[in-house]
């Protein structure tokens, strides 16, 4: 096509004071972020880490601020400067500052510091009978540009991009451990490294290895992962189904030894393999080190899909398909930031969050829901769950 034939760039409108309402509700995330606020690590820098964050959670907040340079035009603003202390900065010092300066890691404890402050949401009350926090841990592909030559491809056939290793607490309904890893690195890899005590991992096919089961077991944790059907196993001893896990679908549970010649040594703790049939007929095979009841197995597994939800959340509702830096460092910044989004959500409105609720605090933001209405839309999802 000629240059000639070519439309042209569709020009950004102009930001105006109207288009930010009520950022002084931020003002209160500013004083959890005050150990970003180093004037020494910053040198004779003016903008600093607390600020870009705060200007990141603009962005997830108001469908105005879609890019760095929007981020740019919004320190220009009177309201931004006065309530949020933050100085009108170039488009080239915060890209700067984004790739190079700010170090994602400061932000790991206060996200640690955030998350301790969320409790339990309802739950299945047999889910009180866990020896540990349940986790559901997986690993979700995130596309880079083809000019971020730093990510890696997955494969050929593929995007560069990198891997989000996240484990979600289910019972709290918050991403709790998250981690940034190549396009190429191993999920399993990422998980042994991330091991703490304390816990039951719900895990997919993909986690299959017996060393990282018998590295779980040891850790003082738990586990329960679905296995492949052609998995070689010795049954030792079959246990007696209840009614309750017949009503579950579960078809066997036995004590069993796993692997093969070549695997044999790999995994020594007790371990039981059970089968749940589902209702179109399929059969589910779980491999756990628990003492559960095979109900509570099959139930535990039903949670899995909780950190799916997650990865469609954080891509499609917080839009992190959408870099706002191009850099490892501001991309990193970036996934950190959605995390303390959905945080801040969980701990505003007590509830996991979700679309709704989402677009209810971000209209409140923006000045078209006052604080009565959000609160209303609240009680009346608490009364739903009762």
């Amino acid at each position: 096509m000629c240059s000639a034939c070519r439309m042209p760039a569709a020009r950004q409108p102009t930001l105006k004071a109207d288009d930010i309402k009520y950022v002084k509700h931020l003002r209160v995330v500013m004083d959890m972020l005050q150990p970003l606020h180093d004037p020494q690590a910053h040198g004779n820098r003016k903008f600093f880490m607390d600020h870009y964050v705060v200007l990141l959670l603009l962005h997830f907040f108001n469908p105005m601020l879609g890019s760095l340079r929007a981020l740019q035009q919004a320190t220009t603003l009177g309201e931004v400067q006065t309530r949020l202390g933050i100085p009108r900065m170039s488009l080239s010092a915060m890209s700067v500052a984004a790739a190079q300066v700010f170090d994602p890691a400061l932000l790991e404890p206060i996200l640690q510091q955030v998350n301790r402050q969320l409790g339990r949401l309802p739950r299945d009350a047999r889910l009180g009978q866990l020896p540990g926090r349940l986790m559901a841990t997986d690993g979700s592909f995130l596309r880079c540009l083809p000019r971020m030559v730093w990510a890696l491809f997955r494969r050929q056939s593929e995007r560069r991009g990198v891997q989000l290793h996240l484990q979600f607490d289910v019972e709290r309904g918050i991403p709790d451990h998250v981690q940034i890893g190549s396009a190429v690195g191993s999920e399993k890899k990422a998980l042994r490294e991330a091991l703490r005590a304390g816990c039951v991992y719900v895990l997919d096919r993909g986690f299959i290895e017996y060393g990282l089961f018998q590295a779980i077991h040891q850790g003082d944790s738990y586990f329960v992962a679905r296995l492949k059907d052609n998995s070689t196993f010795e049954a030792l001893s079959n246990r007696i189904l209840t009614p309750a896990d017949q009503a579950a679908g579960v078809v066997v549970d036995q004590h069993v030894r796993m692997g093969s010649a070549f695997t044999q040594g790999d995994l020594i703790a007790p371990v039981r393999r059970i089968e749940i049939r589902s209702s179109d007929g399929r059969d589910v095979i779980l491999l756990t080190n628990t003492v559960l009841a095979a109900e509570i197995i099959a139930l535990i597994y039903r949670y899995r899909w909780q950190v799916e939800l997650f990865f469609r959340w954080f891509k499609c509702i917080l839009g992190c398909r959408h870099w706002l830096s191009e850099s490892e460092r501001g991309l990193t910044l970036q996934v950190y930031v959605a995390i303390l989004a959905s945080l801040l959500v969980s701990l505003w409105t007590g509830r996991k969050p979700t679309r709704r609720t989402f677009e209810m605090i971000m209209l409140h933001l923006q000045g078209w829901a006052s604080a009565e209405e959000v609160q209303a839309h609240i009680a009346r999802l608490q009364k739903k769950a009762k």
